[in-house]
């Protein structure tokens, strides 16, 4: 049983961008422990190629920050840009998961999942937190209008 929950496991994760830090700020000092932070992240779409979106979110600090154990608040914003020919690499479906990263030691993530509006040639990405209980109606969308490349 193991090796299937492993393999779907990893199936997952192999269709879920990985991000790279940008950098943070510190907006709460805190005596003990790191301070609370505002972090960017910026990650490639891994199924359309030419995509690119930065991420910002609150990361709780000081000693429950430090060690894993505090619960991350639900705001975050994002914003996706064409940086150069946007290729489709495989069918896409509306509500696809392309990010997510855990915002609790336990059931709460932060998630981007991405949909196409065929009529406006457009890509939207909406950046939310959710829960296995209670999720939060914060969120934040950006699109990405699908547009020739250079010449």
């Amino acid at each position: 049983m193991r090796p299937i929950i492993l393999f779907f496991s990893l199936l997952i994760v192999s269709y879920t961008a990985h991000a790279e830090s940008i950098g943070c700020v510190s907006t709460v000092f805190k005596l003990i422990g790191p301070n609370d932070k505002i972090c960017i992240d910026s990650f490639n779409d891994p199924a359309v190629a030419g995509v690119v979106c930065h991420v910002s979110r609150a990361k709780t600090g000081g000693v429950s920050g430090a060690i894993g154990l505090a619960e991350d608040t639900s705001d975050a914003s994002i914003a996706c840009r064409q940086i150069g020919p946007i290729t489709i690499k495989r069918e896409i479906k509306d509500g696809e998961s392309v990010f997510k990263e855990s915002r609790s030691w336990l059931f709460k993530k932060l998630q981007v999942v991405r949909f196409y509006d065929k009529p406006n040639n457009t890509l939207i990405y909406l950046t939310y937190s959710d829960r296995v209980i209670e999720g939060s109606p914060k969120n934040s969308i950006s699109t990405v209008p699908i547009m020739p490349w250079g010449k």
